[in-house]
């Protein structure tokens, strides 16, 4: 991120803040900015406009609203938080003070998506019947942060949320988590693996895949009455990557062929849009924090309990409220 933020025309690398000053120095100098000790410390800078947060996940929350609070923009790495509530409280927070609020979900800006949902809408497989998507990774070093349920670890949050955005960015707003499951690898104190069934409205149904204990897989698919469309490498290509679409029909496939785009920087340039409106484009990540808490409910048996609306029920309220108020 910070060499797209370096090559960018909006912005200028003012500070980098670590708890390690000697860790801030090297990366400030190589980006010509300054070291700064400390996040708290970095906030009460008064040339800071806005901040990216990249911390583990269970660390977004509470920065994000520190960040908030002093009056800063914030780009924050997915997930937003580790909860829908939280989430929504977040987002909230920032459209009543007008800042800019982004979760970095960078696929969602690579132009190639869009291409596929205009070939969907258009009838290019006819009428859409399911999607099938899966991320998976192979094993991390032992000591990795996403290993530890402390710091918001899990393959749920870290690579169940590409295919679960893609599910939503593709099939729209409505679509509900039917089933799930998440599995532990041997020793591990987090989910390593895990599947969701979906559906939305008219019956399109999706199925999801992810884990990071696999072979390398990132892609997609959706079938129609007609055909299908396949995207590969669908959540993190290079920037200089050729993306292809590849159409299945009866009488053979067709490969639609894109040029190169770099999501990193188009995730860049839509943050420095999100500054210059004020504005918090926080549908899509609420609704994705209600799904995520769907998942693991639904892969863990969560119920309602004493009958009282759960967590996740309350926030899909708002976010639905949300979501009508942005189309309105």
């Amino acid at each position: 991120m910070l060499p797209a933020f370096a090559a960018s025309g909006d912005w200028e690398i003012a500070a980098v803040a670590s708890r390690d000053l000697t860790k801030a120095g090297r990366v400030a100098e190589r980006f010509g900015c300054r070291p700064v000790q400390g996040y708290a410390e970095l906030l009460e800078r008064d040339d800071i406009q806005a901040v990216y947060v990249p911390l583990p996940a269970a660390l977004h929350g509470p920065w994000v609203e520190a960040a908030l609070d002093a009056g800063r923009h914030v780009l924050a790495e997915k997930p937003l938080t580790m909860d829908p509530a939280s989430t929504e409280r977040l987002l909230g927070l920032a459209a009543g003070r007008r800042l800019a609020l982004m979760e970095n979900v960078m696929f969602v800006h690579h132009p190639r998506h869009e291409a596929v949902r205009r070939l969907v809408a258009d009838g290019g497989i006819g009428e859409l019947r399911s999607f099938h998507a899966a991320f998976t990774i192979p094993p991390l070093p032992d000591d990795d942060i996403r290993y530890a349920p402390e710091l918001g670890g899990g393959a749920l949050a870290d690579v169940g949320l590409y295919p679960l955005r893609a599910a939503l960015h593709h099939l729209g707003p409505d679509v509900e988590v039917v089933g799930a499951d998440l599995s532990h690898g041997a020793g591990r104190r987090v989910e390593t693996s895990g599947a969701a069934l979906l559906r939305a409205p008219g019956g399109v149904t999706a199925h999801i895949t992810f884990g990071m204990d696999h072979a390398y897989r990132s892609a997609y698919e959706l079938w129609g009455s007609e055909g299908r469309v396949t995207v590969d490498r669908a959540f993190t290509p290079p920037a200089g990557h050729v993306p292809v679409i590849t159409v299945h029909r009866s009488a053979g496939a067709e490969e639609i062929r894109l040029g190169p785009a770099d999501q990193v920087a188009l995730t860049v340039d839509a943050f420095a849009a999100a500054v210059r409106s004020r504005s918090a484009p926080g549908a899509d990540t609420l609704r994705q924090a209600v799904l995520l808490d769907d998942v693991r409910r639904a892969a863990t048996g969560g119920g309602k309990g004493d009958g009282k609306p759960t967590p996740s029920e309350q926030a899909r309220v708002g976010a639905l409220a949300h979501i009508a108020r942005q189309r309105a």
